[in-house]
């Protein structure tokens, strides 16, 4: 059985081998490439076609498993304090986001977010001589820092990609376009700079009304004259036309 186990409430589920009877919800200790973690099972019966190149759910967690990962915890916290200290005496141009060990604590993994390719080799020997561990610094783009942070967004919601978004796609200016929204930074940004994920969402039924809907400026005949298009309506698929310098007549395509 292929089950899907995710390590953070906030991180994407990944799929692993179980030759255990799981259910949704279970903690459980699996292998990774990063040594042995502890996860929860977010989703059964994965349909997978390269089965043998999945790790393996090696358990079921057990309370000392638990309280171990507790005190990982704990222990990474401190050490995030740390790992940033060393970066600001160090004069590193790198911010750190967060620290995780494995549940062997043969691993310590810290995510950081930087503009540039940072030599960080001396930040690595410092924090090797202190907790004694494998250490291994990922960077991370601006996207993955605010799914990391989390907040709150215009909507007056969690971000989307820090609450349930597995994967953050591709967004882009013609999207926002095609939603006939103003190219305001302010309106169109989210919390990390970026194009607001949420532009994915709705984009394929802005994009199938506009089929149905002529353009701003385009020439229609209305009562046997023609007039210019001079705004639309997408999701109420309607449009308006300029009958005088007094008069917008108001049309509906269905």
């Amino acid at each position: 059985m292929v089950v899907g186990v995710k390590f953070s409430d906030k991180g994407k589920a990944y799929n692993f081998n179980s030759e255990l009877s799981l259910k949704e919800g279970q903690i459980v200790i699996v292998e990774t490439e990063k040594g042995l973690q502890l996860g929860i099972v977010s989703k059964i019966n994965i349909k997978n076609n390269n089965k043998e190149e999945l790790k393996d759910v090696i358990r079921l967690a057990d309370d000392k498993d638990y309280d171990k990962y507790l005190s990982n915890l704990s222990e990474a916290a401190e050490a995030l304090v740390n790992a940033k200290s060393i970066v600001d005496d160090l004069g590193l141009d790198m911010r750190i986001i967060d620290c995780s060990y494995s549940l062997d604590k043969k691993l310590l993994l810290l995510n950081f977010f930087a503009d540039e390719r940072i030599d960080f080799r001396d930040l690595v020997k410092e924090l090797a001589s202190i907790y004694h561990t494998r250490i291994e610094l990922h960077q991370v783009g601006i996207r993955d820092k605010a799914k990391i942070k989390g907040g709150i967004g215009f909507c007056g919601r969690t971000l989307c990609c820090s609450n349930h978004l597995q994967n953050i796609d591709s967004v882009n200016i013609n999207m926002v376009k095609n939603q006939n929204i103003a190219l305001n930074p302010s309106k169109i940004n989210g919390a990390c700079g970026r194009l607001l994920c949420c532009f994915n969402y709705e984009n394929d039924v802005y994009s199938e009304y506009r089929k149905q809907l002529p353009k701003i400026k385009d020439l229609v005949e209305y009562n046997g004259n023609k007039y210019e298009v001079v705004d639309i309506d997408i999701l109420n698929k309607k449009y308006y036309i300029k009958i005088d310098d007094n008069e917008i007549k108001e049309i509906d395509v269905e």
